[in-house]
C-alpha cells in the first residue's frame, strides 16, 4: 500500500508595515500572510479597501492580540464586534487569538500573561471562546503564549491546561514553537517532550520567531543567577525551533500546516526572511517524508 500524499503545507510571513514592500515584491514566494487584526479595528473604508486588495493577492489570516480569552473577565464587546467586521470584509482563511489574560479590574496590562492553570480558568476560557465564536461567526485558532515563569497556583501543567481548552472548545490550535521552546527551557523541561504532550492533532498553524537570553534578577544573596529565554520577535528563528517544526510535521496525526514567521523589529534584509521561510519549508519536507516512511513501514 502506497503512503498518502504529504499535506499541502504553506509558509508565509506576518504583515508589518516595514516589510510591506518586500512582501509585495515577492508574493510568488509567500504562501500566506498573517495580519494583526487589532491594528485595523478602527480602519476607515479606504484602508479596508487596501487590505482587501492584499487579500485578493495572497491567502490571508487575522491574528488577535488583546482579547484575553483565558482571562477571568469576558472580552469587551467592541473587540469582538471589530473582529467580526474585519472577518466579514476581508474573508480570511481563519482568525486566531492567544490563550492569555490581558486585563483585570478594568486595567489593561499591555502584555500577554499566563493565567493560573486551574480547572476554573479552563471553564472561564471555554465560555469566552464560545462567546467570541458566536459574535465573529467562527472559532478562533488558539495560540500558546510564552512565559518567563510558570504561573503560580497552577495544578495543571501547560499541556494539560492547553488540551482541556483546545479539545473542550473544539477549536483548532496555533502552536507557537518558539513560545513552547522558551517555556520548556525556562521551566527546565525538554522542549521535545513538551511538544509531544500538546494536542498536536488539533494544530492547524504554527508561529516561528526568535528571542534572546536575559539574566534573572538576584533577589537573595544565596540565589544562584540563571538565564531565561525571552521571546522578543526581533531575532532570527533558532535552529532548535526549526528542529521542533520538523518533529511536528513528522507526526502522522498532524494535518496541513500554515507556518508564519513573525518579526517585530531588528529587521534583516528581506532575502534573509525569505531564506528563513525556505528553512521552514525544508523542515516541513523532512518531517513529512519521515511520516510517509513511517506509514509505509
Amino acid at each position: 500500500m502506497l503512503p498518502a500524499a504529504a499535506p499541502a503545507d504553506r509558509v508565509g510571513l506576518a504583515w508589518r508595515g516595514e516589510l510591506a514592500a518586500g512582501i509585495f515584491a515577492h508574493l510568488e514566494r509567500i504562501d500566506i500572510v498573517e495580519l494583526i487584526a487589532d491594528d485595523h479595528f478602527k480602519a476607515e473604508r479606504k484602508q479596508l479597501r487596501a487590505l482587501d486588495l492584499l487579500a485578493s493577492q495572497v491567502p490571508l489570516s487575522l491574528h488577535g492580540v488583546a482579547m484575553g480569552l483565558a482571562g477571568s473577565e469576558p472580552t469587551p464587546a467592541w473587540r469582538l464586534d471589530a473582529m467580526a467586521r474585519l472577518v466579514d470584509v476581508l474573508r480570511p482563511l481563519y482568525w486566531s487569538e492567544h490563550l492569555a489574560f490581558v486585563r483585570a479590574g478594568g486595567h489593561e496590562i499591555g502584555h500577554l500573561a499566563a493565567p493560573p492553570r486551574t480547572p476554573r480558568n479552563v471553564q472561564a476560557a471555554l465560555r469566552h471562546i464560545e462567546s467570541a465564536a458566536c459574535v465573529v461567526g467562527s472559532l478562533p485558532l488558539l495560540e500558546n503564549i510564552a512565559s518567563l515563569v510558570q504561573p503560580p497556583g497552577s495544578p495543571l501543567s501547560e499541556p494539560e491546561w492547553t488540551r482541556a481548552i483546545v479539545q473542550g472548545s473544539g477549536a483548532p490550535m496555533l502552536l507557537d514553537l518558539h513560545n513552547l521552546y522558551a517555556n520548556a527551557l525556562n521551566a527546565g523541561q525538554d522542549p521535545l517532550a513538551l511538544l509531544h504532550a500538546m494536542p498536536l492533532a488539533q494544530v492547524r498553524a504554527v508561529h516561528l520567531s526568535g528571542g534572546h537570553w536575559i539574566a534573572e534578577p538576584v533577589l537573595r544573596p544565596e540565589q544562584v543567577p540563571r538565564q531565561r529565554l525571552l521571546d522578543d520577535h526581533v531575532h532570527d528563528v533558532p535552529e532548535p525551533v526549526f528542529a521542533l517544526l520538523e518533529q511536528l510535521a513528522a507526526n502522522p496525526a498532524v494535518g496541513a500546516l500554515d507556518v508564519i514567521i513573525e518579526r517585530d523589529g531588528g529587521y534583516p534584509p528581506f532575502e534573509a526572511l525569505l531564506a528563513q521561510m525556505e528553512r521552514a519549508r525544508a523542515a516541513l519536507a523532512r518531517g513529512r517524508a519521515a511520516a510517509m516512511l513511517q506509514e509505509a513501514a
